[in-house]
């Protein structure tokens, strides 16, 4: 059936609050022209494949940040990434774009909730100007040192030993610092201590602009006795005037030399110890000032792992920093607190907590008045993160343990809470990882976004979403070559009236995934069990998972689904059965293990980080068809072996362009321009291999086949028809064979995982694991999916699933409900059995929902 769409019912005259596109080409699209509204809330969805990622990120958003980088000097842009103009006549109309992906990948173990929401800078600066210091020693708070009190320190320190007294004039400051030096010699020194070195101040001394350096002058150098006090006091007086309050004195320790902080602000009255003036930069693990020397504010130091030892070999693990404890920053800022608590044991605290205890916490006099705006800053980001259901978070989590849907909700959180208006939003699937408890949450926040005065433009699948737009584009009909047009276009009403659409068919329920008509038979007493799982946030729990069906594991996001499957599980299962490294979560033993002989996690992680690697590569097929290239008549007399269809080593690939295709060319402030190769034209291979053709096909001909294309090529050949047959049924057929692996989505790269282990001979006792297999898929690509999955476990496999589409809880044999909430509050079995036993329990959120999904299918 021909697409249809509906006419556009906006104005010329209402041009200013549109956004107009006229001819995009970008991928896949058909040359589309789009009216959609500004200052709106825009769905944008449709089959896999058809286009959506296209428009919204790869045309919209990249015009938006193409124009922006524009319109900077020559000189800021080569510092930018910049990206290259979408293929579209024009874009009118267009606010400055934003955009909120799924990136977990890229966060490095520095890298928590706090840092990513800036939460973090404002805790940094609030425990530096209203926090109380107290001595890590004694646990007294500190005061300020007299010049008689830092001269009774002094003293104490033994007869006969050799002493510097210091003054620090630059603390932790990149340059070269040339005035400086210049300064000290008109003020008469003659020596400098320059990063720990000293040396004479005639001497000139060359620092590197960008490193940082530390510069205190040599005041007095002396041996302690008993009548140095005259000249001591005079030396720490002067000290103290050049170094603002704060005077160093460096004594000998053997061949080292240890330096003493005294300052005329802080000190412990008790052990009198000195500590400096309370600064942001002493609480962060980023800085050498503030991280813990030990595990260089890692929080982890890497050790020798007694229960990784294998026969063969030694294994090392990172294990909690002794020294900080896992705190991640040195004694004297662990020992500042504001109403009793470290900077650390905040972060520690759930965002709910956290959001409690500043909303309760007072101060006196001038530090209220102080406190009151940093304080007021914390509460907004906190409220926002209340809002999109992440309550259970600890500020103190690293980013890259995050899902891509908690992500993805922490940075729209931190783009709420900068309150900016006139933008254009654009986010991919934001309801990824999300209970339907929270889906209203979400929409309200985006809906909040909106009514700011931004356009926010949603990529998405969830029914709820679509049902909140102000305003529907539907993409397809189909994938890839047979995508790219606007199906229907325009509100939900109108985009329902549209019977060509796949989408508004789901809407109209004229087409739906139907409950199972018999669901299989569930025996308990053949299934794992864990027992005393009580890993992160697990309740001491025991779980029995049975096998060869369809299982689904749900709760609110947080309640500990990962957590049993993936780290306690998962590693379970790969060290038993494969002798893997990876450690698993905490339990006392899992039950059952011997009924499966192998385990397949199917994830979203990519299939490859290179543009060599793409689905042919991946699924072996590149190497079957190599080996039939090699097997021509023509190939045999030249006697090319399969090697010489490879564009990864050296002789049948095109040299000049190293078997990419593609040559990147540095246009220094410009975009880097990417060209094909003007030696192979793009298609990765020299002449002599391009000669050689397998059906009138070369190589590179073959690359640039869909799966569907390719399915009828190889039709005849049963190892490459059987890799091939499986990724149609995936619904992958409209990618192709050579397409780069840095283009295809999470959601694509799981299917292609999958088919490719669906292509393997199955044993009847696999078990196979997948974490939210929905993410990027239409309701149409749901039903084929399912379909998959429980042809699996037709053959005796069990499957598990972690997931929260109702859709595929619904057709599950049985079903592990956990909850009830997430965080601390989570961890527990709240439900557990068929479909139509959890909808029956009143605890559990997802019965509440299932309970109605059920009941619409009646």
């Amino acid at each position: 059936m021909p697409a249809k769409k509906i006419k556009n019912k906006i104005n010329k005259s209402d041009i200013d609050n549109t956004i107009s596109i006229r001819g995009a080409r970008q991928h896949n699209l058909k040359s589309i022209n789009i009216n959609m509204p500004r200052d709106s809330l825009v769905v944008i969805t449709g089959v896999s494949g058809s286009g959506k990622s296209s428009l919204a990120f790869d045309t919209i958003y990249a015009e938006g940040q193409r124009r922006y980088i524009e319109s900077l000097s020559s000189y800021a842009r080569q510092f930018l990434d910049q990206m290259q103009k979408p293929d579209v006549d024009i874009i009118e109309g267009l606010p400055p774009t934003i955009a909120i992906e799924q990136r977990t990948s890229h966060s490095g173990p520095r890298s928590t909730v706090a840092t990513t929401t800036e939460i973090y800078d404002y805790l940094r600066l609030l425990f530096a100007k209203v926090g109380t210091p107290f001595c890590f020693n004694c646990g007294i708070a500190i005061t300020r040192q007299t010049v008689d009190q830092i001269l009774h320190r002094v003293s104490l320190i033994s007869e006969g030993t050799k002493i510097i007294v210091l003054a620090p004039i630059i603390k932790g400051k990149k340059g070269e610092h040339k005035e400086v030096f210049q300064t000290i010699r008109r003020k008469g020194f003659i020596r400098t201590r320059v990063d720990g070195i000293i040396s004479d101040v005639n001497t000139e001394t060359k620092l590197s602009r960008y490193k940082i350096h530390n510069i205190d002058i040599v005041v007095d150098r002396l041996v302690v006795k008993e009548d140095m006090r005259k000249r001591l006091y005079d030396s720490i007086t002067t000290a103290l005037e050049l170094g603002e309050g704060i005077v160093i004195v460096s004594q000998e320790m053997g061949k080292k030399w240890d330096d003493i902080v005294f300052s005329e602000r802080y000190s412990c009255p008790q052990c009198g110890m000195g500590y400096e003036e309370l600064a942001p930069r002493m609480f962060s693990f980023n800085s050498p000032y503030g991280a813990c020397q030990e595990c260089d504010g890692l929080g982890m130091i890497l050790e020798d792992d007694p229960d990784l030892y294998c026969p063969d070999y030694e294994f090392m693990d990172y294990h909690i920093c002794e020294a900080c404890n896992g705190a991640r920053l040195k004694p004297e800022a662990l020992a500042v607190k504001i109403k009793g608590k470290s900077i650390h044991e905040v972060t520690a605290m759930t965002i709910e907590k956290v959001f409690a205890f500043f909303q309760s916490v007072r101060f006196g006099g001038e530090r209220d008045t102080i406190a009151k705006g940093i304080i007021k800053e914390i509460l907004v980001r906190l409220s926002f993160m209340l809002d999109i259901g992440l309550y259970y978070l600890t500020l103190e989590r690293k980013s890259h343990t995050l899902s891509g849907g908690e992500a993805q909700r922490i940075r729209l959180s931190t783009q709420v809470g900068t309150g900016l208006t006139g933008a254009c939003y654009v986010l991919d699937e934001p309801t990824i990882g999300l209970h339907q408890r929270d889906n209203d949450k979400l929409i309200h926040t985006l809906k909040r976004m909106k009514d700011l005065g931004n356009t926010v433009i949603i990529v998405e699948h969830d029914e709820t979403t679509i049902r909140s737009a102000d305003y529907v584009i539907d993409l397809g009909p189909g994938a890839g070559k047979h995508g790219g047009e606007v199906v229907a276009e325009g509100t939900v009403n109108e985009i329902v009236s549209v019977k060509s659409s796949l989408t508004s068919q789901y809407l109209t329920h004229e087409l739906r995934i139907e409950i199972p008509s018999f669901r299989k038979t569930v025996d308990l007493n053949n299934s794992i069990v864990i027992k005393e799982a009580r890993e992160n946030n697990l309740k001491s729990i025991d779980v029995r998972i049975p096998l060869k069906v369809f299982c689904c594991i749900t709760g609110v996001s947080g309640s500990g689904k990962s957590t049993l499957i993936n780290d306690i599980l998962y590693k379970s299962l790969m060290k038993e059965l494969y002798h893997s490294r990876l450690k698993a979560g905490k339990f006392d033993k899992i039950i059952g293990i011997e009924k499966i002989d192998k385990v397949i996690d199917i994830d979203q992680s990519p299939i490859g980080r290179t543009p060599r690697s793409n689905p042919a590569t991946y699924t072996n097929l590149f190497n079957h068809i190599r080996k039939i290239l090699a097997q021509t008549k023509e190939s045999k007399m030249r006697g090319y072996k399969p090697a010489r269809y490879s564009f990864n080593v050296k002789g049948g690939r095109c040299e000049h362009c190293g078997g990419q295709g593609t040559k990147r060319v540095s246009m220094h402030f410009l975009p880097d321009v990417f060209i094909d190769c003007e030696q192979c034209r793009g298609k990765r291979y020299n002449s002599e291999t391009l000669e050689i053709t397998y059906k009138g096909k070369s190589i590179s001909d073959i690359l640039d086949l869909s799966v569907d294309e390719a399915y009828d090529f190889f039709r005849n050949i049963q190892s490459i028809e059987r890799i091939l047959r499986t990724l149609r049924e995936v619904g992958l057929g409209y990618i192709t064979l050579g397409q780069s692996s840095t283009t295809i989505s999470g959601g694509e790269a799981q299917r292609v995982k999958l088919s490719t282990e669906l292509a393997k001979q199955s044993t009847g006792k696999t078990l196979y694991i997948l974490d939210e297999p929905t993410t990027g898929l239409h309701f149409a690509d749901i039903h084929n999916l399912l379909k998959i999955l429980h042809r699996l476990t037709e053959k005796g496999n069990t499957v598990i699933v972690i997931e929260h589409n109702l859709d595929v809880i619904k057709t599950a044999d049985y079903i592990i409900d956990m909850g009830p909430e997430g965080g601390e509050r989570g961890g527990e079995i709240v439900a557990c059995g068929t479909p139509e036993e959890v909808a029956a329990s009143e605890r559990s959120y997802t019965g509440m929902y299932l309970k109605r999904e059920l009941s619409l299918e009646k």
